[in-house]
């Protein structure tokens, strides 16, 4: 029998490795772990750091719109993961999915996408985490060497007393002053290897344990939000006469070319912005780890979705009525915002609560990552040694190692422009695959029991396609570029091993062979009768 592509893995095959712990996962997430996890991957860079460069840059005031379309996307695409993860609980997420009812072919591919969005999605958190530690430790008076501070290739200046990124003085500083500043290019981001390697250990030692502690900094960042919510909102309403400017025109006019403001600079931002989104997904991949998963899915991934898109448009609103939109091209947005109303406890606040949310965005990805390389090679499709679990501690301990070293060393080494829209490439590329394997297995088993209904099908679905076509076309062209040259190598190492290797092709082999001697049996018991 020839390799067939499109070989579907059975659903009854799935249902079997979600019963008990077979694949030797521990199941110990309850739905307000899952809550959190959402929410621990989601209110992160995107918050913290992106929406003043969006708002700046892109869309104005308006920015609260993109964070409308981009939450409307995700929603969406959340009501169709809600029902494949409660349907079909395992680890592997839209690649599991897309197994079932698109094809090997299909799962692999959204499978090394998933790969790329957590993998350097997790690499592009931890530089931002890495530039918020370093900050704090300077306010401390602990400061680190500049060399070994910022991602590889920036240029820092000592500058009032603290070593600072050049692109974050430009706008307040003349050139000249610049000039003359004692000046240092970072050569390897040493904060963000160490960030990477404290949560491989983390992971390694137990999803109890990383849940709890997640948690734990999920409390702490959205208490901040909270309360930069509070202090703004005070401010606002006691200065009315001097915000309200901020906000007029709240949607700026196009400059001329798409995405500059005006209504496209709204959808280019969102497509941006969407980053500050990506999380959600990752709920998915802990289901094989939840207690009750048919129930517990959907209230995981839907409610952190719904409280993280709440608390975003927020502050949005808040931030941009604070600063003008003009002045929120800097990397700590948030702490701007706050110093804004006079209280100069916040600026501080702002860092401790932007740490723990980078902090858990790393976390969950990473975690991400490792459950969707262990059920891929639990398929066959990559090496044996990526979904051996640990005895005691029940964690794919080894890929969780590889994959924090690599990930480690790459936010370290490599300078990091774009990864931002790479990691959303490939989400916007998952979200449209499982929407499309929504509708898909409607048609093909309509009668499945599913514990959670994805609400007007095809209508869900086909809206779950679209806007993530039109997010993914409105990004960058070398976006594209890196994401086709990212997929060509994945084709690659599924054709010199996974198909060779994959389990579903093997049992489609033999099955064939079985048919073919039972056909061969017959033919000839017919010709002896004759």
């Amino acid at each position: 029998m020839g390799l067939n592509l499109l070989v579907k893995k059975d659903l009854n095959v799935l249902f079997s490795e979600t019963e008990g712990e077979k694949a030797g996962l521990r199941r110990a997430l309850g739905p307000f772990n899952l809550i959190t996890l959402g929410i621990g991957a989601i209110i992160g860079t995107g918050i913290f750091v992106l929406t003043g460069p969006v708002a700046a840059t892109t869309a104005g005031p308006a920015i609260v719109l993109s964070f409308v379309v981009a939450g409307l996307a995700c929603a969406f695409a959340g009501l169709c993961y809600a029902e494949f993860a409660a349907l079909i609980p395992v680890a592997g997420s839209s690649y599991s999915y897309a197994y079932a009812t698109l094809g090997e072919i299909v799962a692999w591919v959204i499978g090394w996408a998933l790969v790329l969005e957590y993998a350097f999605g997790a690499a592009t958190v931890a530089v931002g985490w890495s530039g918020y530690v370093g900050s704090l430790l300077q306010d401390l008076g602990l400061p680190i060497p500049p060399s070994l501070s910022y991602a590889p290739g920036t240029a820092v200046v000592h500058y009032q007393g603290r070593w600072q990124p050049v692109s974050t003085l430009i706008m307040t500083v003349s050139d000249d002053t610049l000039a003359r500043l004692p000046r240092v290019v970072s050569h390897f981001d040493l904060m963000a290897l160490v960030g990477i390697l404290l949560i491989t250990a983390v992971l390694v030692k137990g999803i109890k344990e990383s849940a709890d502690l997640n948690t734990a900094i999920v409390v702490v960042k959205v208490s901040v939000l909270l309360i930069f919510l509070g202090l703004g909102a005070v401010y606002l309403a006691g200065h009315a006469s001097a915000s309200a400017p901020n906000w007029h025109p709240f949607i700026p006019p196009n400059g001329g070319h798409y995405g500059d403001f005006g209504w496209s600079g709204i959808l280019r931002g969102a497509g941006i912005i969407f980053f500050a989104y990506i999380g959600f997904d990752a709920v998915s991949t802990a289901a094989q780890e939840a207690t009750n998963p048919s129930r517990d899915m959907p209230i995981g991934i839907l409610g952190s979705l719904v409280i993280c898109t709440i608390l975003y448009i927020l502050v949005a609103i808040v931030l941009t009525g604070l600063v003008p939109y003009t002045r929120l091209n800097v990397a700590d947005p948030i702490a701007l915002g706050v110093d804004a109303t006079g209280v100069r406890w916040g600026s501080m606040l702002v860092k401790i609560g932007a740490i723990g949310g980078l902090t858990s965005t790393m976390l969950v990805m990473l975690l991400g990552q490792t459950r969707v390389f262990f059920t891929m090679a639990h398929d066959g499709l990559l090496w044996n040694w990526a979904c051996k679990v640990h005895p005691r501690l029940r964690t794919p301990y080894i890929s969780t190692t590889v994959v924090g070293g690599c990930v480690g060393l790459l936010a370290a080494s490599l300078p990091i422009s774009t990864l931002d829209e790479l990691t959303s490439i490939g989400t916007l590329f998952a979200f449209t695959i499982v929407c499309a394997g929504v509708w898909i297995l409607r048609r093909r088993q309509p009668h499945l029991a599913r514990p959670f209904k994805t609400p007007w099908v095809p209508f869900v679905p086909i809206m779950g396609m679209v806007v993530s076509l039109l997010m993914m076309l409105s990004l960058h062209a070398l976006t594209w570029k890196v994401f086709l040259i990212w997929l060509t190598v994945g084709l690659v190492v599924y054709s010199l091993y996974g198909r060779r290797h994959s389990k579903v092709q093997q049992a489609a082999r033999a099955s064939a062979q079985d048919a073919a001697e039972a056909a061969a049996s017959q033919s000839v018991g017919k010709g002896f009768d004759s």
